[in-house]
């Protein structure tokens, strides 16, 4: 890329681009001072901003003068990335037509269906992915775009994924599925389709913790409902503490209470040796400790015994 000096009829195409003005466009680009494709220092071309910036009648005018719809920012984004990422169907429908590249992907991976799927945009989703977009490519991240969508809360795109053949248990890197990140970030609706998909409701992420775990540590009520009809391991997970353990340190006494109704075992000890009721204690959450001391009587195991 050329790191010359912009000159003022680059900087007046970019502008007019930016701000809509096809006259403007058109008057510059007719002077034959300036090229159509002349970009910044970030390798954004008058194209790349029309789009993101959702001016139709500039991005057609600037094709009609030979725009590359393949054009790359220094990040690797185009202007189909940007027109997904904005909403901007119209746009995206024309880019393609004029051959832009549907699963070109930016330096990190990222492809125009991520951020489709980040942003919500159902329409522009559909759009792409009858234009050949991966449903199961992946970010560096090895994030997919279901995983996108169900960290989100975007239920109708995860539902339309799923249908498309989306993996339900892809893992991140870092072995997070996507219902793990939906039990994390509270959407109920969302982990109640991904369990109802088969995703496997105890998959851990690296650091051992389940998405009960996680939910109970968030004190999410509604997904710990959903979760719990799955079965859900209750005990001590390979991180070496309970759900139950998180919900006492956290003081979810909501939380507390459906677990222990579940099964949850009282008398468990996490990897330090601690029982949930001494995090409560050591973290002072009152009513937490309240009400594990107001059980009549000890739960082991799910089964209810009086104390020797």
């Amino acid at each position: 890329m050329s790191m010359k000096k912009e000159s003022p009829s680059d900087v007046q195409v970019h502008l007019a681009a930016l701000q809509g003005d096809v006259g403007l466009l058109r008057r510059v680009l007719d002077s034959g001072k300036v090229h159509v494709d002349s970009k910044d220092k970030d390798g954004t071309t008058p194209l790349i901003l029309a789009a993101a910036s959702g001016h139709v009648d500039c991005v057609k005018e600037l094709l009609e003068q030979g725009a590359d719809s393949r054009a790359r920012r220094v990040t690797g984004t185009t202007a189909l990335f940007f027109a997904a990422q904005g909403g901007f169907l119209d746009i995206a429908q024309i880019l393609l037509d004029r051959g832009a590249p549907v699963n070109s992907a930016s330096v990190d991976g990222g492809t125009p269906l991520f951020v489709a799927c980040q942003c919500g945009h159902m329409d522009v989703v559909k759009e792409l992915v009858a234009r050949g977009a991966k449903v199961n490519s992946h970010m560096k991240d090895r994030a997919t775009p279901l995983f996108i969508a169900a960290q989100n809360g975007h239920f109708k795109i995860l539902l339309f994924l799923l249908a498309q053949g989306a993996i339900p248990d892809s893992r991140r890197t870092d072995g997070a599925t996507p219902l793990w990140i939906a039990a994390q970030m509270g959407h109920d609706h969302v982990v109640k389709q991904l369990l109802k998909a088969g995703a496997n409701v105890d998959a851990t992420r690296h650091d051992g913790a389940t998405p009960l775990f996680k939910a109970s540590h968030k004190g999410h009520c509604s997904v710990i409902e959903e979760l719990l009809k799955y079965k859900p391991s209750l005990g001590l997970l390979p991180n070496g503490e309970s759900a139950l353990h998180a919900a006492a340190l956290f003081g979810h006494v909501s939380v507390v209470k459906q677990l222990i109704s579940a099964g949850a075992d009282m008398t468990l000890r996490n990897q330090e040796g601690a029982t949930p009721l001494q995090l409560a204690q050591d973290a002072k959450q009152t009513a937490v400790v309240e009400y594990l001391c107001s059980m009549p009587v000890d739960r082991v195991n799910g089964t209810a015994h009086k104390p020797v």
